[in-house]
């Protein structure tokens, strides 16, 4: 069932391949897929280029869901509709929702750790349930250490194309065994709570889960 309707101008990520960073609709008509109603939408994305997607397979989120830079993204959201026009030396000036979500990037790289280490709502977020909060933590685990892993991941962290034009390869690697430390403590938790509440889903996430993901449950759940 489509839950949203999404319009022409909207931001969006895409949950489950948030390595294509953000998306700016360009193209939503209406469909109908086994006889429910879906969208087929046109999907700018900052690092995987246009893409033609329907609702009712891609799981799309607001860029305020996305597990990067949420603040920035609500205010890139916000303006990108318009052009916010000005008199500089006698010339009008306009500027973009790029040139916003550059501005509001520039302030969170103040503090760069916070931001490096910051987990998605969709795992910290109480409102939502234990299952589907064990299930965003354990996808986490699909970004390797290698080189175009720690790459995918930074980039989906910070929303830039090119996370090394603003980290070196060793700011990366201190970032990413941070959010290791992180990820790993609240995925205890999580399963501690999910153990209490719904152990049969320690096993469903566990069957579903990457490799990473599997070993990490099993290291997190072996030391409740």
């Amino acid at each position: 069932m489509m839950t949203k309707k999404w319009s022409k101008g909207e931001r969006v990520i895409h949950a489950t391949k948030p390595e294509w960073g953000h998306g700016e609709v360009l193209e939503a008509q209406s469909a109908q897929q086994d006889g429910k109603p879906c969208q087929r939408l046109v999907v700018k994305f900052t690092r995987a280029g246009t893409k033609t997607v329907s609702t009712a397979f891609a799981d799309l989120r607001t860029a305020e869901e996305s597990p990067f830079l949420a603040a920035a993204a609500r205010e890139a959201a916000e303006e990108a509709s318009r052009a916010v026009t000005g008199a500089t030396n006698g010339k009008v000036r306009e500027e973009s929702g790029e040139d916003m979500l550059d501005t509001a990037l520039d302030a969170a790289l103040r503090d760069p750790i916070e931001m490096m280490t910051r987990l998605p709502d969709s795992v910290t977020d109480p409102c939502l349930s234990l299952r589907k909060r064990a299930q965003a933590a354990v996808s986490l685990y699909k970004f390797g250490e290698s080189p175009a892993g720690l790459l995918d991941w930074a980039a989906v962290q910070t929303g830039l194309k090119d996370p090394m034009s603003k980290f070196n390869r060793h700011q990366l690697e201190d970032f990413f065994v941070r959010l290791n430390i992180v990820r790993d403590a609240h995925l205890k938790k999580l399963l501690k709570d999910v153990r209490k509440q719904e152990p049969a889903v320690i096993n469903e996430r566990i069957a579903t889960a990457s490799l990473a993901g599997q070993q990490a449950m099993r290291r997190a759940d072996i030391g409740r």
